[in-house]
């Protein structure tokens, strides 16, 4: 072999060599963008998966506070109603309906509970 095919043989390999040395370093650093890229929506989804979880137990317990404040709000008006003198015809009935639902109101209020926890 003639020494300018060697020369030439070894130019391309030092060329090649230091387009891979300067390459290389480009390359690993897209590898890493992607995935950091990749990570980043992956915790923003859970995060946004999180959200939805507690925004729907929220609208949950809003609906719970709504229908007990509804309740309160017609204890309240039987109440008054009685103080008045207006319902006398259904104290029987209100009694009975009173004892009864401390109970069931307190079961409810477990059942309830024990549904947030999950």
């Amino acid at each position: 072999m003639s020494t300018g095919a060697i020369i030439a043989i070894v130019i391309v390999v030092l060329i090649a060599l230091a387009l891979i040395a300067f390459l290389m370093p480009r390359m690993r650093a897209k590898s890493r963008e992607r995935q950091l890229v990749r990570q980043r929506g992956e915790v923003a989804d859970a995060h946004r998966e999180h959200a939805s979880t507690r925004a729907a137990r929220a609208e949950e317990a809003e609906q719970i506070a709504a229908r007990e404040r509804a309740e309160a709000e017609l204890h309240e008006t039987r109440a008054r109603m009685h103080e008045r003198g207006l319902a006398d015809d259904e104290l029987a009935d209100d009694r009975e309906r009173l004892d009864d639902g401390r109970f069931a109101r307190e079961e409810r209020v477990e059942r309830e509970e024990r549904i947030e926890e999950r």
